[in-house]
């Protein structure tokens, strides 16, 4: 065989051969090739799942806000509601008072709302409650205004009659004055209507013996009493008793007084507070004409000079006379 530069397909090359630069080269460039992909894939996939985060926290801000924009509403409405109440309570004096069953159940139904519009946690559930109760709420303050209107009107009834009754009370009181003062005068008027009259006044001084008879006398010294006598009358006055106050006055101007005659003192109607000598006690009947007759005796005696002799009735004066004694020859 001949020998030729070319090997035979049957050789194994040496151990010694040098590797290929083009495979080793090929070889890196895959290598970053699958470094960059993972690379890109490893941000995409980053890029992606922050977005997603972002999304989450957006959706739990947004839902946090729209939260307590509701609560912030609602409180809206339960200050209106509270405000609405106020005004119903403030201007009706009568539920100040007692309590009606309708507020209790409002004032109950506030307290659970105001437990729910403070709780800063409060959850979507526990709004949507606190809504249905403040509708509850002005439903109750409706029905509420409703009784307020009630008794307004009542009130303005009762008011009403109770200033027509004043009105009919104030005419009646008027009529009952103008009545009474009427009455009054027309009983004053027959009261001093009433009133004796007393004519043909009488005094007679008197001289006693001892055999009882009596005797006329002029002199002051030897007078045991002066006989008082005279007639009353009236049309009107009622038959009955009647009082009779004789006064005397002897001649220095001072009045008789004897225990024995019944002396005091009196209120007359023309001459104020006066002493009498003696209260004298008479029957009397209606339309005619009674003769009156009793002694004045004085136990000091009677002095020369004038004895006034005046008679009162009901107050008033009916008769007045004069009798003189004078002096005896001896003194």
């Amino acid at each position: 065989m001949a020998n030729t530069n070319y090997p035979s397909a049957s050789q194994q090359p040496s151990n010694n051969t040098p590797s290929n630069p083009n495979g080793n080269r090929n070889l890196v460039i895959g290598l970053l090739i699958v470094a960059l992909l993972g690379t890109w894939g490893y941000m995409l996939w980053s890029k992606n799942s922050t977005a997603d985060n972002e999304n989450v926290f957006a959706g739990n801000d947004a839902q946090t806000e729209t939260v307590m924009s509701e609560s912030d509403s609602l409180r809206q409405m339960f200050n209106l509601a509270e405000m609405r109440l106020d005004s119903i309570t403030g201007a009706n004096n009568s539920l100040q008072g007692e309590k009606t069953a309708l507020q209790k159940e409002i004032d109950s139904r506030k307290s659970e709302i105001n437990k729910i519009l403070g709780d800063k946690n409060a959850s979507a559930a526990d709004l949507k409650r606190a809504r249905q109760m403040i509708g509850e709420l002005n439903g109750q303050i409706g029905r509420l205004e409703a009784q307020v209107t009630q008794l307004k009107g009542e009130n303005q009834e009762l008011t009403a009659r109770n200033a027509h009754l004043n009105t009919e009370k104030t005419v009646l009181t008027q009529n009952l004055d103008s009545r009474t003062a009427e009455n009054d005068e027309l009983a004053n008027t027959v009261d001093v209507a009433s009133t004796l009259s007393a004519s043909g006044m009488s005094i007679t001084p008197l001289k006693e013996k001892r055999n009882g008879k009596e005797k006329e006398t002029s002199f002051a010294k030897r007078v045991d009493k002066l006989q008082v006598a005279f007639n009353i009358e009236n049309r009107i006055t009622t038959s009955g008793p009647a009082d009779l106050y004789v006064i005397v006055t002897d001649p220095k101007g001072t009045i008789v007084q004897n225990v024995e005659l019944g002396s005091g003192a009196m209120t007359t109607r023309q001459d104020g507070d006066r002493n009498f000598t003696a209260k004298v006690p008479v029957e009397y009947e209606t339309g005619t004409r009674k003769g009156v007759t009793f002694p004045i005796k004085n136990a000091e005696g009677f002095k020369p000079g004038d004895y006034k002799i005046e008679v009162y009735h009901n107050g008033f004066k009916i008769g007045e006379g004069i009798r003189s004694l004078r002096k005896g020859i001896f003194g």
